[in-house]
């Protein structure tokens, strides 16, 4: 059985920027303010879930 530990400080700052860019990105993007194609949002949330899910899965990362 794996053992999940707490992210970082740093690991869940990096998920969370991350995650924040997502949202911006696909608001920007509805709101026609900021046109960039829609898939660069959707991984930048990718990549902040990976981000965090390593930090969990892994121990002392």
């Amino acid at each position: 059985m794996a053992r999940l530990t707490p992210p970082t400080k740093i690991i869940f700052n990096i998920s969370v920027i991350l995650g924040v860019i997502a949202l911006l990105l696909y608001f920007l993007n509805v709101f026609a303010i900021f046109v960039t194609p829609m898939h660069l949002g959707f991984w930048a949330g990718i990549a902040a879930w990976g981000v965090l899910t390593a930090g969990v899965a892994m121990k002392g990362v």
